[in-house]
């Protein structure tokens, strides 16, 4: 998913969304009816990713709703949350577009340039099976569908048993065959956060994790810029362990035994995570039916089992049914509700240069 890559890496430079937790009333049986009826001769209009992340979204999302409903999906894809979002900016008030699917930063932008319009949530009758703190996101105007999720990468012939705690990164003998994420990526604020908790301080206390990072400045072989270049290093035996990583950065290699790579989410501190969103623009060409009944197909538990073994991301449907092949790279649905963090994009951003150039001055040569 090499698009949502360039824009998770440069998320923490942009201001973020407030993943605001919102009470989900209880849907009326005749909701989830509606849904069921057919939609032919109807059109939906999809913008989602160009990479493989978007095939992923035509391939489980649309072409499975179009079967369902009898409705037409026709997707426009787009290089990247960035590129989407200067679609819909140059769209305006022409009805283009009737879902995106994008990461939190481009929702939280479209909303707040007044371009999106609000999910009426009795109309997604599939939101009883998600969390609340994962159903709604950009100030209401996104509806989650996947987790971005973050763990720890270990080699599974020189580690044994996967890692219970970060502490793991600082441990004696992985020094000079550890990675870690670049100050730019999301994954190094988080990092950040969890070295300050692991030696006594907190988000609001973060300087406990500078020092608890400086301890690692002459161990670390890379910062993990280049996903390829690090499953390379996992492959010739010259990497033990690494993160905070998504393996969805490599989602080819890590299933190949020969790249010797695991991932775990098992960390007793937990594990870092980001909301991915379905969003409406409010110029829509579509029916308003059509467009909800779409989103709702995107949180059915099949469908977000698929797209998780897919692209790798964590589901957000506490039903998910992930397909058994690609269980070992995705949380389970257990590991999202007890050990899950959602990322503080907006508390964050307040932060987020000084501690770019903090991190940056542990690290730099």
């Amino acid at each position: 998913m090499q698009d949502f890559k360039r824009s998770r890496r440069q998320a923490i430079k942009t201001i973020g969304t407030a993943l605001a937790a919102t009470a989900l009333p209880m849907p009326f049986i005749s909701t989830a009816k509606a849904q069921q009826r057919s939609f032919a001769g109807k059109t939906l209009r999809l913008l989602t990713w160009s990479d493989d992340t978007g095939a992923a979204a035509l391939r489980n999302i649309a072409n499975t709703f179009s079967q369902k409903t009898g409705a037409q999906v026709i997707a426009d894809r787009a290089d990247g949350t960035s590129g989407m979002v200067a679609k819909v900016k140059a769209a305006g008030a022409r009805p283009t577009y009737d879902v995106i699917t994008l990461a939190g930063v481009g929702a939280a932008g479209l909303g707040e340039a007044g371009l999106l319009a609000r999910p009426d949530l009795d109309k997604l009758p599939n939101l009883k099976d998600v969390a609340p703190q994962y159903r709604t996101g950009a100030n209401g105007f996104g509806i989650g569908y996947l987790l971005w999720s973050d763990g720890l990468i270990y080699n599974t012939s020189t580690v044994k048993a996967a890692p219970a705690s970060y502490e793991a990164l600082w441990d004696p003998k992985y020094a000079g065959r550890l990675f870690l994420p670049p100050p730019e990526w999301a994954e190094a604020v988080d990092l950040a956060i969890i070295a300050a908790k692991l030696a006594g301080g907190s988000q609001q206390n973060i300087e406990p994790g500078f020092r608890k990072l400086t301890e690692l400045k002459e161990r670390v072989m890379t910062l993990g810029e280049n996903p390829n270049q690090v499953a390379d290093l996992f492959r010739t035996g010259s990497l033990d362990i690494g993160g905070i990583y998504s393996p969805a950065f490599f989602p080819d290699q890590i299933r190949k035994p020969e790249y010797k790579m695991g991932v775990t989410y098992g960390m007793k501190e937990g594990f870092a995570t980001q909301l991915m969103f379905s969003v409406i623009p409010k110029a829509h060409p579509g029916d308003i039916d059509l467009i909800h009944a779409f989103i709702n197909h995107t949180l059915d538990a099949g469908v977000q089992g698929r797209m998780a073994a897919d692209v790798l991301n964590g589901p957000v449907n506490s039903k998910a049914l992930i397909p058994a092949e690609s269980r070992p790279f995705v949380p389970s649905p257990q590991q999202i509700a007890e050990k899950a963090v959602l990322h503080d994009d907006k508390a964050l951003a307040l932060v987020q240069a000084a501690w770019i150039k903090r991190y940056t001055e542990i690290f730099s040569a």
